[in-house]
């Protein structure tokens, strides 16, 4: 037996805010909101979902778990995010693959370089 994906939960000072704004940045759209909790998708019912929950004090220590984009154009990605309200963060080592952003309540993810193709 296995498990089917549902959702990635994340830890948000203003769930409402922070669900907008990763909806806005990957094409999604909110499906549910209430005051505990803000679930955005692709489209319903697919899967998996995000899920923005409150908590009351700030993130303070680098993520455990980041999400990864893969954008048609990364360039041209991380400035439409930066525009948006993302930062650049020093990931501590240089990586030509990938720039590593947060988003406006600091949580880190990062947005790689298109795949080469094969053949």
């Amino acid at each position: 037996m296995t498990s089917l994906w549902e959702s990635l939960t994340i830890d948000a000072e203003d769930p409402a805010r922070l669900a907008r704004w990763w909806a806005e940045a990957l094409g999604y759209q909110v499906v549910h909101e209430r005051p505990d909790a803000v679930e955005i998708r692709a489209a319903a019912p697919r899967t998996p979902a995000i899920v923005f929950v409150p908590v009351a004090d700030g993130k303070t220590t680098r993520n455990r778990l980041h999400l990864d984009l893969r954008p048609e154009d990364q360039e041209a990605e991380v400035e439409r995010l930066v525009d948006m309200g993302a930062r650049h963060v020093d990931a501590g080592r240089d990586c030509p693959g990938w720039t590593m952003l947060a988003d406006p309540e600091g949580n880190e993810f990062r947005v790689l370089r298109q795949r080469e193709r094969a053949g």
